[in-house]
């Protein structure tokens, strides 16, 4: 109850924008019933969200007419998370805005810098600028990012640039899941920008009865950027992980990893390294029957490189590229589930391996609004981008060379519509056969926005086909995922076959109460799986249907808050036919990383939220 005060009043503090020129009967007002009078307003005319249908434009059009010109001088403007992107002499002027400046940072002009790529007394390339701003918009304490070119009367062959960021109030935090477990408190506090350096720390904490002990924590501290590398490094302790056995929090586990993305089409340098321990302890006195012991180390790196990069700095118009990076990945257990034995089972079983991967990719953006936000520019990709992966796996005791391709199309028609193209393939070789294959292929669409006086409408749709051949080692494809029923929760439903097809349709409304914008939405799913080792017609039908609620405020750095209600007509062992859920983590942002680490295909998760 403590946070959800915190957000109203941090709500309360961002719900109105008022011009910071006037002051007269300032105080006149400031009563309950004006705040309540102010709490629900219409979207402002001048703001950047109002004008967000506007936005379905190449990223890399408003700089192509300076292209060649000379970058003078780089200025950086950075505006308070109080003030109006779309007019700065507007600013929330309330009770708490005083408060809230003071506890936050803002964004110190040297981490903007550091995500700098562009460069003074060079020549101005528009993908290159395009590029730049992306990658400052992606920024997790930063709300928006433009970068404008200032012409110079009298210089025909300079420019100076502008770079405008607009932060977030970092103070952060989010209660978990509700509905699942009533008797437990799950939720972090957290700075995404602690003292405007473009760190995060965060405190995570558990609290359950049935749970000995009943509390946990969780300690992170992440660090993006260092010293204008590029490379983000972070460091976590927690007592309250998921285990990879039922989702239960009584994993101890650590983790330090170093990360370098391949933040630009041109950059040279990807890659990653990870090391880690878990282990997981009996919290909630289960028979030694069911409780599966065990603690196992991560030991994890890649690296890449983008091949002919110079060369594409110095022709724009050639937009392809190609990567090629490998990766030793070992995990290995000193303790197994003694329930495991010694069979096959992907969780719980040794895994190394030795995979090398080569990309090719082409990927523009459109800015574009309302996609997963309520308002904020988004970057939406355009292009392909496919992935060969090749090389020798050992699970268990079974050693074996693996194939596979990741292939995706991104396309935006002339009326805004966004669509991605899928397919997702790859298998194992042993004694001339076959073994683990699988293939994924499917298709997501998010329609244009439909605009009306008081309303945005978008429509979404996702299909999927997925199959696999001989199954030996890895998990059987279930139903409890993105390419099943969402927020159905999995029992001994397994198969070999699945064919789903999901649609929503989000409402976004221009009211907002507290500083929050509002999304009702409605979902219909349907999945026909499949069991192992029978013919098709032996398939189960599931379906599911419900609709729900989302609610954010863009100036704040909470998550999206969701109420969700589903209905699945088929009962089954551990699923309710009636689900009831409020969420206060969501994450809604596609991951536009142009390369990933060399991997085994996943059929039942998307771990990178590469898929529409």
């Amino acid at each position: 109850m403590a946070l959800f005060a915190c957000t109203l009043f941090y709500s309360y503090s961002f719900g109105q924008v008022t011009d910071s020129s006037r002051h007269k009967g300032r105080w006149k007002n400031n009563n309950i019933f004006q705040f309540f009078r102010n709490a629900i307003t219409r979207g402002n005319p001048s703001d950047s969200a109002a004008q967000a249908d506007a936005l379905n434009t190449k990223s890399e059009l408003p700089f192509k007419q300076y292209e060649g010109m000379v970058i003078r001088r780089i200025i950086i403007k950075n505006y308070g998370f109080e003030q109006n992107f779309g007019d700065t002499s507007k600013r929330l002027q309330y009770f708490g805005t005083r408060l809230l400046n003071n506890l936050h940072h803002t964004t110190r002009d040297w981490v903007i810098r550091n995500s700098l790529f562009i460069k003074e007394k060079t020549l101005l390339s528009a993908y290159k600028l395009a590029d730049n701003e992306r990658l400052i918009r992606s920024l997790e304490f930063i709300q928006d990012a433009r970068i404008l070119v200032n012409y110079l009367p009298g210089i025909e062959d300079s420019v100076d640039i502008v770079v405008i960021v607009k932060d977030l109030f970092s103070i952060g935090g989010a209660l978990g899941s509700f509905g699942i477990n009533p008797t437990s408190i799950r939720g972090n506090i957290s700075d995404a920008n602690a003292f405007g350096g473009g760190q995060r720390i965060q405190l995570g904490i558990f609290e359950e009865q049935n749970r000995n002990p009943h509390f946990g924590y969780q300690l992170l501290y992440t660090k993006s950027n260092i010293a204008h590398t590029f490379v983000n490094a972070s460091a976590t302790y927690t007592q309250i992980a998921d285990d990879i056995t039922d989702g239960t929090p009584d994993q101890r586990s650590w983790f330090i990893k170093f990360d370098r993305p391949l933040y630009a089409p041109y950059a040279h340098l990807a890659g990653n390294i990870t090391v880690g321990e878990n282990e997981t302890f009996n919290r909630y006195a289960k028979p030694d029957t069911s409780f599966r012991k065990y603690r196992y180390r991560i030991r994890d790196a890649w690296v890449g490189w983008n091949i002919g990069s110079e060369k594409f700095l110095n022709n724009n118009t050639v937009r392809d590229r190609r990567f090629i990076s490998v990766r030793y990945l070992n995990n290995h257990f000193y303790e197994t589930p003694y329930q495991i034995g010694n069979n096959f089972n992907f969780r719980y079983n040794d895994r190394q391996a030795v995979l090398g991967q080569f990309t090719f990719f082409r990927q523009d953006f459109y800015k574009t609004n309302y996609i997963y936000g309520f308002g904020t520019t988004e970057d939406v990709p355009e292009g392909y981008n496919v992935a060969l992966t090749g090389g020798w796996y050992k699970q268990l005791y079974l050693e074996r060379p693996y194939a596979g391709a990741d292939v995706n199309f991104y396309q935006t028609t002339k009326r805004g519509n966004f669509i991605q193209y899928f397919l997702r393939t790859g298998g194992f070789l042993k004694n001339g056969q076959v073994q683990d294959g699988g293939i994924l292929v499917g298709t997501g669409l998010y329609s244009r926005l439909f605009t009306f006086p008081r309303l945005k409408i978008r429509q979404y749709f996702n299909f999927s086909y997925t199959r696999q051949f001989n199954r030996v080692g890895i998990d059987p494809l279930t139903i409890d995922n993105l390419f099943g029923l969402r927020y159905f929760s999995g029992d001994s439903t397994f198969g070999h076959q699945r064919i789903t097809l999901h649609s929503e349709t989000t409402f976004f409304l221009t009211y907002k109460l507290l500083g929050f914008k509002f999304a009702p939405f409605a979902f219909g799913d349907i999945s026909l799986l499949n069991p192992e080792k029978q013919e098709f017609d032996k398939a189960s039908l599931y379906h599911g249907l419900g609709a729900g609620m989302r609610g954010r405020n863009e100036n704040l750095i909470f998550k999206t808050i969701e109420f969700r209600f589903a209905y699945f007509p088929r009962k089954t062992l551990y699923n309710q036919s009636f689900k009831i859920m409020i969420n206060t983590d969501i994450q809604f942002r596609y991951n536009s990383t142009f390369v990933k680490a060399p991997d085994i295909i996943q059929l039942n998760t998307d771990g990178l939220n590469s898929i529409y």
